[in-house]
């Protein structure tokens, strides 16, 4: 059986947002309520890639399926760096005896994280867990954290730039990317670099979550500014990628028959989809010039990049102008505001069902999962606030409180 990777967590899940009292700094109900949505809509995604049909295909479905490709993931990335800004105060980094707190509350989330990550990958499914890496990730962007949103934005940026080419440069020595098999699991090189969502590659989309978290989302020009930043990004990357491809002499025959040769259009758990042949990991340098998804060069961090903070700022706007929408929205946010609960339920519903092996239609089964994680999550926020494991994560997080 062969592994793929797409989205996580999500996440690639973020864990849950605090939804205590309001604290100065801190976002208001609707733009809160906004990221619910955003994970809600990165959750769905995730299920279009790891159960839904085949993209590429003819019609909306097809369109669908290939949107889903590599930007539900990247969208959980983002949303992992907005977490770790309100864990650590969102607009005002903490400090003092609750910066210590805050740290402590990311690395033990991370620890976790890493942990049930481990323990989803050692299953085997067809789907490359994220959670492993999103632990590392936080990890890694926790030095990072009382810095302000322009430092942060130019730190993403020169590690979206530098990155996938030192990934490049390292692959002789780090070997070609490894996908865990049964009873497998992610070593720290494959976290770092070879996996199916290395951190070298991956860590600037956290950083960028961090830097639009950091900025004033209450004030409709910023938000403006935020989204034309996210169409800039998303037409620097897509369209900078079309255009590098057609001007590099033999770029675009290298990359087309590299995606030819691996019945590539995404990464998702179709078994015909063979994602070390293209981009960083592919034979030819012209992979790097690649938005494909995981091809895990610039282009396509660029691109994700900004197609994840329209998404975020779309959301964040929807629910604080439309009330009625916020209603209507209800089990999207619901399926969000436990985005964690709902990655690890799909990941073991594929585990058990083995879905690669189903004959039924992939739209039934990708249907199936979403109307079921959709019912659960609007029955369970009735009676609770958060999710069954976000709530075993807050749990574990109030030890941060014996930190001195």
């Amino acid at each position: 059986m062969t592994q793929h990777a797409d989205s996580p967590p999500t996440d690639a899940p973020s864990p849950e947002h605090e939804r205590g009292a309001p604290t100065p700094g801190a976002p208001g109900v609707g733009r809160l309520v906004g990221l619910d949505l955003a994970r809600g809509l990165a959750v769905f995604g995730m299920y279009a890639v790891h159960v839904g049909p085949a993209p590429g295909q003819d019609g909306v479905i097809g369109f669908l399926m290939e949107l889903a490709q590599g930007r539900s993931s990247a969208l959980f990335a983002v949303l992992a760096g907005f977490a770790v800004a309100l864990i650590t105060g969102r607009r005002t980094p903490k400090t003092g005896l609750a910066g210590r707190q805050a740290v402590a509350k990311v690395i033990i989330r991370a620890v976790i994280l890493i942990a049930l990550g481990t323990a989803l990958t050692l299953t085997g499914t067809p789907v490359v867990p994220i959670l492993a890496f999103y632990g590392l990730f936080f990890l890694l962007v926790l030095p990072l954290y009382r810095l302000g949103a322009k430092p942060l934005a130019l730190i993403a940026a020169g590690w979206a730039l530098v990155g996938p080419q030192l990934l490049y440069v390292l692959k002789p020595v780090v070997g070609d990317r490894v996908f865990p098999t049964f009873g497998q699991a992610d070593g720290i090189v494959s976290l770092l670099f070879t996996g199916g969502y290395p951190a070298l590659t991956w860590v600037p989309f956290v950083i960028a979550g961090m830097a639009v978290a950091r900025c004033d989302l209450a004030v409709t020009a910023v938000r403006i500014r935020l989204a034309l930043t996210g169409v800039a990004l998303a037409v620097t990357g897509y369209g900078g990628s079309w255009l590098a491809l057609r001007l590099v002499p033999g770029a675009a025959e290298a990359v087309r028959k590299a995606e030819q040769g691996s019945g590539m259009s995404s990464m998702s758990s179709m078994p015909s989809v063979s994602p070390d042949s293209i981009g960083i990991f592919g034979d030819s340098p012209a992979g790097m010039l690649a938005a494909a998804p995981h091809s895990e060069a610039t282009p396509s961090i660029v691109g994700a990049t900004g197609v994840a903070i329209l998404v975020i700022t779309a959301c964040l706007a929807a629910m604080d102008t439309f009330p009625r929408l916020r209603r209507l929205a209800k089990p999207v946010i619901a399926v969000g505001s436990m985005s964690l609960t709902a990655y690890v339920y799909h990941i073991v519903a594929i585990w058990l069902l083995n879905t690669e092996e189903a004959t039924v239609q992939r739209l039934y089964i990708l249907l199936g999962f979403i109307a079921s994680v959709t019912v659960l999550a609007t029955i369970w926020s009735r009676f609770f606030q958060r999710g069954p494991l976000e709530w075993l994560m807050g749990r574990a997080t109030e030890m941060a409180r014996r930190v001195q």
